[in-house]
């Protein structure tokens, strides 16, 4: 009787493994890109787009354009985004955010973006390549860059302000995150800034209690 006591047992075992495996299994859904997902609080892709497309906003409704324009017959100026610093307590990827800065400079058709770091690498290592390769009438010319007259460079930081009460039996999270992205549009030329902006961004988050 013990051993078939011992035997069923060890009989159960993968039985509950499989139970366990089954009630674990992962579920995936797909969801709009554009959405507002905030499940951690902590800075994410709606942080990103809303920050860069304030900031571009803010930087297009500056004196700088008019000036610009006025003094080169209404052209646009050619901009080139340069280094945004993460000086927050949070691991954010800035060139996401970089991204998102440049596709609002695109798509408001009122700069001219100039490609910059490694792209710029990578386009002109393409173009001499072709000199050697490619047939004479469809080269790429050399020396043919647009100069950026602009760079726009900045940086983000953050304040976290957290607080637990405690209970009984469990306790319950506070917290407050506080982003600032500050931005400047420098004068390559004179290294004037022309234009200066900020946006920031305030959460709340609360964690109840476990167990509710």
């Amino acid at each position: 009787m013990r051993f078939n006591r011992v035997r069923s047992a060890w009989l159960a075992v993968p039985l509950i493994a499989l139970t366990a495996a089954a009630c674990s299994k992962t579920n995936v859904s797909r969801i709009d890109p554009g959405a507002v997902t905030d499940l951690s609080g902590r800075w994410n892709d709606t942080d990103s787009r809303l920050v860069a497309a304030a900031l571009i906003d803010q930087s297009l409704n500056g004196v700088w354009l008019d000036r610009y324009a006025d003094a080169n017959g209404g052209a646009t100026p050619p901009v080139i985004v340069g280094e945004f610093r993460n000086r927050s307590t949070e691991h954010i990827p800035v060139q996401t955010f970089v991204g998102d800065l440049e596709r609002a400079f695109v798509n408001s058709g009122a700069v001219t973006l100039v490609a910059g770091g490694g792209e710029r690498d990578e386009v002109r290592g393409e173009r001499e390549d072709q000199q050697d390769n490619a047939r004479a009438g469809t080269r790429a010319g050399i020396g043919q860059e647009l100069g950026a007259r602009y760079m726009l460079q900045g940086e983000l930081q953050s304040i976290e302000d957290e607080e637990t009460s405690r209970g009984v039996l469990n306790s319950r999270k506070e917290k407050i995150v506080f982003y600032q992205v500050d931005a400047r549009l420098v004068d390559l030329e004179s290294n004037v800034v022309v234009w200066a902006g900020q946006h920031k961004i305030k959460k709340y988050i609360e964690r109840p209690p476990l167990g509710l």
